[in-house]
């Protein structure tokens, strides 16, 4: 009867992992920011000038603030008006205008670029996001793997089967961890977003501003590795005993 409690939460807890990883990888709100620069007479983002942003210009067709979001496969951006209240849900996909433009974001090192940090920078910006993207694939492909295992561990009561399930799941977890880390620390402590910021002041506009939000891709993500790390446990736990009283 325990055993069957057990099997019931632990195959909850890893159903709970795959649905919050697979929504955190396969959503592009990982990253939520706006650009915006007021205009000052010559140095001026309004009326048509581009703005530019990353690798690429955009022009912000007379909007006072240059929205974007991105995650693992795009990045999107789009004007708006500084003035609009409701500002926040043009972040959704309901309200988002049908000028918005997006772009494969691979490796797409934001906010570095080859005009604000030099090619060494640059080049290690695309290294950092390649182990980013890598360890974010290994981890859903984990989960993934894990869950066609202890599935059909199920009908056999294979201790075998149900020991690597749990193994994969808190491989999963590892890694999604660790693109957590990578990713607080690519904004929060690498110097690049500042960098970027004093870049754009001193060659187009000397009141911009950049505004950078955590979105729910990437809120979507921790709770998927605490299930994973507690399914994987569970599964472990319970390929033990079923090894240690069946066999």
């Amino acid at each position: 009867m325990k055993l069957n409690v057990a099997l019931f939460f632990a195959g909850l807890f890893g159903a709970l992992a795959a649905v919050f990883i697979l929504l955190s990888f396969g959503t592009d709100y990982w990253l939520m920011a706006s650009e915006s620069c007021k205009p000052d007479g010559s140095a001026s983002t309004s009326g048509g000038v581009a703005v530019e942003r990353g690798d690429g210009v955009t022009p912000t067709d007379q909007s006072d603030v240059t929205l974007y979001h991105e995650g693992f496969f795009w990045r999107c951006s789009f004007g708006a008006n500084a003035e609009d209240n409701d500002l926040i849900w043009r972040f959704w996909f309901t309200n988002q205008p049908s000028s918005k433009v997006c772009t494969h974001a691979y490796l797409f090192p934001f906010p570095v670029s080859q005009q604000s940090h030099n090619a060494t920078q640059y080049d290690s910006a695309i290294i950092y996001r390649g182990f980013w993207s890598v360890f974010m694939l290994v981890g859903v492909a984990a989960v993934i793997v894990g869950g066609f295992i202890i599935i059909c561990a199920a009908p056999f009561a294979s201790h075998c089967l149900y020991k690597t399930g749990g193994s994969l799941l808190l491989i999963a977890g590892f890694f999604l961890l660790c693109v957590v880390v990578m990713f607080v620390l690519w904004l929060e402590v690498l110097d690049v977003v500042s960098v970027y910021v004093e870049f754009q002041r001193s060659t187009l506009c000397p009141s911009f501003a950049l505004s950078i939000d955590y979105g729910l891709s990437f809120m979507f993500a921790p709770i998927g590795v605490f299930f994973c790390f507690l399914s994987g446990l569970l599964f472990l736990l319970i390929g033990r005993t079923i090894q240690i009283h069946f066999h």
